[in-house]
């Protein structure tokens, strides 16, 4: 009951991770009131909503056919050829021989709700290489081209999508990776924090050893802490990733996470009730710690590393706070995971306590056993 309907998605979904190509919706000319179109995905889609009451039809790239927008939902002509190619980014398909623009157009239902996303390889880069301008300046931001979708009106107005398509230069993620490495062994140094304690203690004068000796309480509560601030940038990147996609309202980006984003979000919860539980200071809080710290450093923090290498993030906000997000889950979650670690490790060195002594094995019970000679 909390999915809402979903729009048609024409088709597949393999949203990029990040691009260097930034892809905008400048206009719909004419306007058109309850028509609008924009880029999502990191423009890798684009999204044409029509309250308008009328049919709005998608032209393809050979001015035939391709989507009907009705009230009632979404078709796809059969024989549209740009049904096949928009089925990936990359356009690669085999047309099959019912791919002919000259013929009549053949409709079937794609959807129910007037809501349709697709690839539309006009306003995006296809190719592997750099546009001649790119190559020659690619510090640069700078204008690729102007495109143009052709759209119809009950099939007889014309109206056109406007949009541009930029460059933007990549970070250096040799300078990110670097931050996230420095930041996650400092969080790691806590868990040397005791038997550095401990150390000092053994160099002490005997007078002051109560004091040296006394327990790293505070340890504990900042990994639980670090822990659960790495939990929450990761369910917060994750719900980014999915309002970039065009999800919007609690169903259909609920619906989104699951779908797309579960294994994110999942270790990022795992990782706050890893922080929750370990605050009880029961004996496995430090293994709840270093469990979810890997989990959510691998699926959530590394799966999207291709933001410090990207221009352009897949989250409705800057680029810089998207790489921030992701440089905090891979920070925290290895960072905590390392000092969780390393105090299991300094427990398991510890010397056992001094056993109780026992009754000997051949005095009946409740009978004091005496010791020779005592």
């Amino acid at each position: 009951m909390l999915v809402s309907a979903s729009p048609a998605w024409a088709h597949g979904a393999d949203a990029p991770d990040g691009t260097d190509y930034r892809t905008v919706v400048t206009a719909v000319s004419p306007a058109s009131p309850g028509l609008r179109v924009r880029a999502v995905e990191a423009g890798a889609r684009l999204e044409l909503t029509n309250h308008t009451g009328t049919t709005v039809e998608v032209l393809g790239y050979q001015n035939e056919p391709y989507l009907e927008v009705r009230p009632d939902g979404v078709y796809e002509n059969v024989h549209s050829p740009a049904v096949y190619l928009n089925a990936t980014l990359t356009g690669e398909a085999t047309l099959p021989p019912m791919a002919d623009p000259t013929l009549p157009p053949t409709w079937r239902q794609a959807s129910t709700v007037p809501v349709v996303r697709w690839h539309d390889h006009r306003s995006h880069w296809m190719l592997s290489t750099p546009p001649p301008s790119v190559a020659a300046a690619p510090n640069r931001a700078q204008r690729v081209r102007d495109w143009v979708v052709p759209l119809r009106v009950d099939g007889v107005h014309t109206l056109e999508v406007r949009g541009t398509l930029d460059w933007v230069p990549p970070p250096s993620g040799t300078v990110w990776w670097t931050w996230v490495v420095v930041a996650a062994l400092a969080v790691a140094f806590l868990g040397l924090v005791g038997r550095l304690r401990r150390l000092t203690s053994s160099l002490t004068v005997r007078s002051s050893v109560s004091v040296a000796g006394a327990p790293v309480r505070w340890v504990l509560p900042v990994l639980a802490a670090v822990a659960a601030v790495g939990g929450v940038a990761a369910v917060v990147y994750s719900v980014g990733r999915e309002v970039d996609a065009g999800n919007s309202g609690f169903g259909a980006v609920l619906g989104g996470l699951f779908a797309g984003q579960i294994w994110p979000v999942l270790t990022g919860l795992a990782a706050i009730a890893a922080g929750v539980f370990a605050l009880t200071r029961r004996p496995a809080g430090d293994f709840a710690l270093a469990l979810a710290g890997v989990c959510v450093a691998i699926f959530a923090g590394v799966s999207n590393a291709a933001a410090f290498t990207n221009g352009v993030v897949p989250v409705p906000w800057s680029g810089l706070f998207g790489r921030l997000l992701v440089a905090v889950v891979i920070a925290a979650g290895a960072g905590v995971a390392g000092a969780a670690a390393l105090r299991m490790r300094s427990s398991a060195q510890r010397p056992p306590l001094p056993a109780a002594r026992r009754p000997v094995d051949d005095e009946p019970s409740g009978t004091p056993a005496v010791e020779s000679g005592a």
